[in-house]
C-alpha cells in the first residue's frame, strides 16, 4: 500500500516538474519572439547546427560544402545579441579548422576548405555582427521591427481618415509617398467639432523633407495636431502648432499647413494658411476655379506668428480642393503651370462627379514625381 502511494507521489511530482519545464519554455519562447527575453534558445539551436554541418562536410563534402557554415552565421546575425554572436563565430571558426585538417589541403582535391571559403564565412560574420550591433543599439529585434513599422504606417493611415459627413457632402483623400515608400511627410488630421459636429475642421500639413526622412516627424506632428484639433478655437490652432514645432528644435523643423474650418449646414468656411499653397474652389455656377488662401508664415520659423483667414462659401455643386506641392511643383516648370494642369484634369470629373477622383488626379498629374503628394476633395451635393 505504502509502495503504491510512493509511486503515485513520484508520478505526481514528475508531472508537476514537466509542467513547470513546459511552462518555462513556453514563456521563454514568447518573451524571445517579443524581443523581451534571453536568446539562449536560439544560441543553443545554432550552436548545435555548427557541428552537424561540420560532420556533414567531413562525410560528404561534395553535397555539404564547407561554405554552408554561413547559414547559422546569417541566422545568428538576425537572431542573436552581439555577445552571443561572438560565441557562435568561435564555434564556426573551430569547425572550419577541423574540416580543413580532416579534408586536407585544398590543393589536393575539390570540395575542401579554400581561402575563398574562409573569406566568405568571415564576410558574412562581419555583416551579421554589424546588423546585430545596430539592432542592439536601436533596441528593436528584427522579429518586431517590421511589425512596429507596419503599426506606425497604420496609425498614420487611421489618423488621416476623414470623418463621416452628413447627407449632401462628399469627401475623399489620397496620399502618395515619394518613391513608393510607406511613409510620407504629408498628412491630414480631421475632426467634426462644434455643437453636434456641425463644423468640419481639416488640417493638411507638408513636413520638410519627404518619404522615410520625414515620416517620423510627420507621425509625431500628426499625433500632436490631432490632439490640438477641436481642443482649441479654430483661430488658435496654427499658433499652437507653430509653438509646438518651435519647441522641438529640429534641424529641419519647418512645415507648411492649411487649416479648413467648414460649417456643414451653411457651407461657409475659413481657410487659415501657414505658408501652404492656396486651395482651389470650383464654382458650379460658372464652372471656374478660384484660388483661396489665407496669409501666414511657415510653421516652426519664428514665434508670435499671425495667421489671417480667407473666407468663402461652398454652394451646392461646388468643390474645394486642398493639395501639397508635390502635385504642382516640378523642376523647370512654373507653379501656375502645375496648377493649370491640375484644374484641367479636375474639369474632366465635373459632369460625372468627383467620387474616386482624388487617386486618379494624382495618377494623371504627378504619377512619377519623386515627392510626397496629398490631395483632398470636398464636394457639396
Amino acid at each position: 500500500m505504502g509502495q503504491a502511494v510512493g509511486v503515485a507521489s513520484f508520478s505526481a511530482r514528475l508531472r508537476k516538474w514537466a509542467h513547470r519545464v513546459r511552462g518555462g519554455l513556453r514563456r521563454s519562447g514568447v518573451d524571445y519572439f517579443r524581443g523581451d527575453g534571453s536568446d539562449w534558445i536560439a544560441l543553443a539551436a545554432l550552436m548545435l547546427t555548427v557541428p552537424a554541418i561540420a560532420l556533414g562536410t567531413v562525410l560528404t563534402p561534395v553535397w555539404c560544402a564547407p561554405s554552408m557554415l554561413v547559414l547559422p552565421i546569417v541566422a545568428g546575425g538576425l537572431l542573436l545579441r552581439p555577445a552571443s554572436l561572438l560565441g557562435l563565430y568561435a564555434a564556426a571558426a573551430t569547425a572550419l579548422i577541423i574540416e580543413s585538417v580532416v579534408l586536407g589541403p585544398y590543393t589536393q582535391g575539390p570540395a575542401r576548405v579554400t581561402p575563398g571559403t574562409v573569406l566568405t564565412v568571415a564576410a558574412c560574420g562581419f555583416f551579421g555582427l554589424v546588423i546585430a550591433q545596430f539592432r542592439a543599439r536601436v533596441g528593436v529585434p528584427w522579429r518586431r521591427g517590421g511589425t512596429m513599422l507596419f503599426d506606425l504606417r497604420e496609425r498614420i493611415r487611421v489618423q488621416s481618415a476623414l470623418p463621416a459627413l452628413p447627407k449632401g457632402w462628399h469627401s475623399e483623400m489620397s496620399l502618395r509617398p515619394a518613391g513608393g515608400q510607406s511613409f510620407s511627410g504629408d498628412f491630414v488630421v480631421a475632426a467634426r467639432t462644434g455643437d453636434g459636429g456641425r463644423t468640419l475642421e481639416v488640417v493638411l500639413t507638408d513636413v520638410s523633407g519627404k518619404g522615410m526622412d520625414a515620416g517620423s516627424r510627420a507621425l509625431l506632428l500628426s499625433g500632436a495636431f490631432g490632439g490640438l484639433l477641436g481642443s482649441l478655437p479654430p483661430h488658435d490652432f496654427l499658433p499652437a502648432a507653430n509653438g509646438y514645432l518651435l519647441r522641438q528644435d529640429w534641424d529641419e523643423g519647418f512645415a507648411t499647413s492649411i487649416h479648413l474650418v467648414l460649417d456643414l449646414e451653411t457651407g461657409e468656411y475659413e481657410l487659415l494658411s501657414a505658408g501652404h499653397l492656396p486651395a482651389l474652389q470650383l464654382h458650379a455656377g460658372s464652372g471656374r476655379w478660384e484660388e483661396k488662401s489665407g496669409e501666414g508664415p511657415l510653421l516652426g520659423v519664428y514665434d508670435g506668428a499671425e495667421f489671417d483667414p480667407a473666407k468663402g462659401v461652398l454652394a451646392p455643386g461646388d468643390v474645394l480642393m486642398l493639395f501639397t506641392d508635390g502635385l504642382v511643383e516640378a523642376p523647370g516648370r512654373d507653379l501656375s503651370e502645375g496648377v493649370d494642369r491640375l484644374t484641367g484634369e479636375a474639369d474632366r470629373y465635373v459632369a460625372a462627379g468627383f467620387e474616386g477622383a482624388a487617386w486618379h488626379l494624382i495618377e494623371a498629374v504627378a504619377k512619377d514625381v519623386n515627392d510626397d503628394r496629398a490631395l483632398l476633395l470636398l464636394c457639396r451635393g
